[in-house]
């Protein structure tokens, strides 16, 4: 059964893992083989394991972390949503995304956005984003990648 919940630190390097594989796995085949490497061959870091404990929330099956989620509440934004690839197609992520809209509806935003690798686009159409101009994404490494930015309106009319 699954079931979502705030990371701990100690989720950290399960949330890691499900990070490098998820990238590793679905990546490859919009980006090259160099940028799917930089972006994946980084250390585990205190900074890394603190944004778990702070930021994260974990789907786990059977008490076992499978994928990962994080919602920024004053920005609206999602970010780090991977499922672990054996974990991949079975509504995980889907769940994982409404349980952020959820918390985001709470907090009275209207509307969350992101941005989406260019596998995961079709993705978060079909979760009811909507896509902008295809961009460039900075990550905090040094590392750009070409992304799609994608918003959701949570309440009509805003």
């Amino acid at each position: 059964m699954l079931h979502i919940r705030r990371a701990t630190r100690s989720d950290a390097r399960a949330a890691f893992d499900i990070r490098l594989h998820a990238i590793r796995q679905q990546c490859k085949a919009v980006y090259t083989d160099a940028q799917v490497m930089a972006w994946t061959c980084v250390p585990l870091t205190e900074k890394y394991r603190a944004w778990v404990a702070k930021d994260y929330y974990v789907a786990c099956v059977s008490d076992r972390p499978v994928a990962t989620g994080v919602i920024n509440l004053d920005s609206g934004e999602l970010e780090a949503i991977f499922v672990l690839p054996g974990f991949m197609g079975q509504g995980i992520g889907k769940k994982m995304i409404h349980f952020l809209e959820q918390l985001a509806r709470e907090a009275g935003l209207a509307q969350v956005h992101l941005e989406a690798t260019l596998n995961a686009q079709a993705f978060y159409q079909r979760c009811g984003f909507t896509a902008g101009a295809q961009a460039i994404y900075h990550s905090p490494s040094g590392l750009q990648l070409a992304c799609v930015p994608m918003r959701k309106q949570l309440v009509d009319g805003a």
